[in-house]
Order: C-alpha cells, then structure tokens, then sequence
C-alpha cells in the first residue's frame, strides 16, 4: 500500500510523491523560544518524529528542518525577568537550550538543522527586497507589507476570500497599509516602540533600521536550507491561517514556484474544553510530564490519538496511556524471555502466533500508510501482545521463530517508527549519564583549582567530542546533549 496524506491545501486523503523518489524534504515549524514547552508543543513534536521515522522505514532519505523562532515580542517581554538575561538574545539562548534538553527527553530523532530566525536576517531581507522588486510589497514608514491583493491565490489554504478577511497586525499597523488584510515583511522601529532599553534585537535594512516579519522568517529559513519547493510542510492547525496562507504568497509570489506540495496540520490539545496554551495558563511542562510519568508514556499518550484527530488532556487518559505503554513493555520483555529460555525450541511451531506477527506486521504498516495512524498502529502493536501473552501462557515449549520475529516486529515498529525505548531503561541510562558527566566536570574543577588548565580543557574537549556542550557560568560548569 501507497502511503497517503491528507493534505490541507486540496483538502483530501492523497498518494504521497516527493518530488525525488529517494528523498523527501520535510519543514516543521518549531517553537517561539519564550517558555518552557508544554506537552500541546509535544504533540507536533512527537507526530513529527514518528513522520520521519515512518519515512525512513519506507527508505527515504528524510532532509528535516525545524526553526526556532529566537526573534519575537513574547521573548523581549522577559528579558530581565529571572535571570534569564538583559537581551533579547540572552533570553532565546536559554529556551532553545531548554527546548533542546526536552526534545531529547522524548527521544525525538535530531532534524538535519535548526534554523534560527537571528541567524538568516541577511536572506530575510534579500527575499523582502524581491517581492518589492516584483511588485507584490510595498514600503510605507520604514516598514515593508505585501500587498494581498497582487497574489491572485491568496486565501488557497484557509478557503477565505480576500474581501472578507479580518485586519492583519497591530492596530497601528492599519494607517500605514494599503489593504487592512495586508501583513508585514519588516517592522521599522525597536520591538517595544515606548521602550527604547527593550533588549530587542533591530538590524539595518533598505528601509529602516528594525526587525522581520514572523511569516516572513519561515520562508526565509525553510528555502534557504531545502530549496524553493518543499514535499511536506507540517505545523499546528492554528497556524493555517495567517502565518501558513502569508508563507504561501510571500514565497510562490517571489519564486513563481509551487512552494509546498503536502500540508499536513495536527490538531491541538485540549485540555478543560480550551487548547493547551502558555499564554492561558492550563498546560503541563514536557518537563514535569516526563519526570512524573516517563517519555515512553508520554509518547504513548500523544501517540494515541491520530495527528489530525481531536486530542484531550487529562488525568484519566493521561494514565490509560501509562497502562498502554506498560502492556506493550511487558510483551515485549515476556516474548524475549520466552526467546532466550530453555524451553524456546527450534521444531515447535505455533501457527496462531505466527499468523498474529505476520498480521500486525501487514496492519501496522496500513495504519501508518492511512495518513500516519498511529492510534492503529499501536493497536495492531497490542493485538501481538495478546497473541504473545497466549503462547506463552498456553505452552510448556515455546516457537522460538515466531517468538524471533515477534520480538522484531516490536523493535522495528515499537522502536523504530513509534520512538519507544523498548530494549532499555532510557531513563536510567539519562540518570547515569548525568552522574557521570558530573564527575568529569568535578574533576575538570579540581584540575583548574590546581592549575592545570590544559587538562581542564582536553577534559571539556573530550565531552563536546561526545556531543556534551559543556558551558561555564557564575554558579559553576553546566551541560547539555548537543
């Protein structure tokens, strides 16, 4: 079976073709580095992941990209707030690393690049000054809009009309616009205009010293490393409208290029009847989550339901995950008992148990082709667990092929596509990791207590060469998983 998707621009279930048969160039659109992440982030993160690995599986070469918004209003809000630093910078920093340290918590596999916006204000303003040259913006006070309604197909996305759309941007925006639909490219002026000691970031441009437009920056970033046209382009569904429908026009406006060819859209977390939000006050830390529950039940929950389908928080599903994920871990350890027991034999055959590896191996991967269901994936995954559970509850001498093939359809798919940690204990191995490189750095203190600064350096060598960023602080060495 064909893998299908259901793609938000055509609004239909389709057969999945990358433009190159071997590779599939894959966008997400990352976190505003403001706060902590909260598991409505980790839902996309998560259905994201399981994107790539399914990819994979199926042998593609999977180029991901995801950005890290470091430019943005909510992030100079807290600059001098509690110790997070005196700029805008600062304060970005310190989230991505926070951000980073939660994605490894969950296991997700690391995209090609992270892209920040601070990073590519050079190909921001190259791209704004085109759509200038080709008519589809407009200077106006420094400031930079595209025009609406020069883009013949603005509104493809979210099915709107453009005389019918609501005003775009600040209030004070609308005397300077054409069009009250019309959005910005580059904001002249500090990020506070009434505070000029903010500690937003402005750099120069053609038309004033300021900062990029936020729909502005995921073009800039996702063209720069995956080219003009890319084959699956996956976010929130708030973002639908304006920040995706803005992409659209800015970047086949200045490319006359389709600029995406899938639009898949995960539905968001609810919790209490409203959507999991930072800004609402109702959401649970990935941090929290995963210390109090887990990353494999974590992902067990998120898993569960269908990227595109509704999904509720709350204790009572949050702890039938757990229960899920606790079934699945059991099977998996009683197959491999079974396999490496006295009693697994070469000539015993159960044909029942072998029947249920070759259907879950043939269901997992429909589900999966069905526009990524993971909830039917994971069923056909606990549907191998009853049969397991069966063989080993009804024999005295085991099938040691079927139990073989079993064990590897949970590794492939468990594993391998859905992202568990079923052959270890991931958060005890996190756990001794730390101690050790805590020791390390106690002695790398000792080492420049004494002097011996060049060995306190090749000590911080050899960990960085361990992908182990190790960072010095006024309360002493801190470190992260790079």
């Amino acid at each position: 079976m064909t893998l299908e998707v259901t793609n938000t621009l055509t609004g239909e279930q389709e057969p999945f073709e990358p433009q190159d048969p071997d590779s599939v160039l894959l966008y997400y659109c990352g976190l505003t580095v403001s706060d902590f992440a909260h598991l409505g982030h980790a839902r996309s993160w998560v259905h994201v992941d399981v994107m790539h690995r399914w990819l994979h599986h199926l042998g593609y070469d999977v180029r991901h990209v995801e950005n890290f918004t470091d430019v943005n209003e909510k992030i100079v809000a807290r600059v001098g707030e509690d110790d997070l630093g005196d700029s805008e910078a600062d304060v970005a920093r310190h989230f991505v690393s926070e951000v980073i340290t939660d994605m490894r918590s969950l296991n997700l596999k690391r995209a090609e690049v992270y892209p920040r916006v601070s990073e590519h204000v050079p190909e921001i303003v190259d791209l704004v000054e085109t759509l200038i040259e080709k008519g589809y913006a407009y200077e106006s006070n420094g400031s930079v809009y595209f025009d609406v309604t020069t883009f013949e197909d603005y509104g493809k996305l979210s099915n709107q009309k453009v005389e019918e759309m609501e005003a775009q941007g600040e209030e004070a925006e609308l005397e300077e616009k054409r069009h009250a639909a019309d959005f910005a490219l580059w904001k002249a002026g500090e990020a506070h205009p009434d505070d000029a000691e903010s500690g937003g970031q402005t750099w120069d441009s053609p038309w004033a010293e300021g900062r990029p437009g936020w729909h502005i920056e995921c073009s800039a970033m996702s063209m720069t490393h995956l080219g003009e046209t890319l084959d699956l382009h996956v976010g929130g569904q708030d973002l639908v409208f304006p920040h995706h429908e803005n992409e659209i026009a800015q970047s086949e406006a200045a490319t006359d290029q389709q600029f995406v060819n899938y639009w898949l859209h995960v539905r968001l977390l609810e919790t209490g009847g409203e959507k999991m939000s930072s800004s609402l006050q109702n959401y649970f830390t990935v941090r929290n989550a995963v210390e109090e529950f887990g990353s494999d039940a974590i992902r067990m929950f998120l898993l569960s339901t269908a990227y595109n389908n509704r999904q509720t928080y709350s204790e009572e599903t949050l702890n039938e995950a757990v229960e899920r994920w606790e079934r699945l871990e059991r099977g998996y350890e009683r197959a491999i008992e079974a396999a490496d027991s006295a009693d697994a034999g070469t000539k015993v055959e159960d044909a029942d148990l072998r029947s249920a590896v070759a259907a879950t191996r043939e269901e997992f991967s429909a589900a999966m082709n069905d526009d990524f269901n993971t909830r039917e994936a994971i069923t056909a995954l606990l549907e191998l667990v009853s049969a397991v559970n069966r063989h080993v509850g009804d024999r005295e001498a085991y099938d040691y092929r079927a139990l073989h093939d079993a064990i590897e359809a949970f590794e492939a798919f468990g594993e391998g596509v859905l992202g568990f940690a079923l052959a270890g204990d991931s958060e005890g191995n996190v756990e001794l990791l730390d101690e050790l490189v805590a020791l390390v750095l106690d002695v790398r203190e000792q080492e420049r207590d004494a002097g011996n600064y060049e060995r306190a350096d090749d000590l911080r060598d050899e960990l960085e060469a361990l992908g182990i960023e190790v960072q010095d602080t006024d309360s002493g060495a801190e470190f992260r998983l790079s």
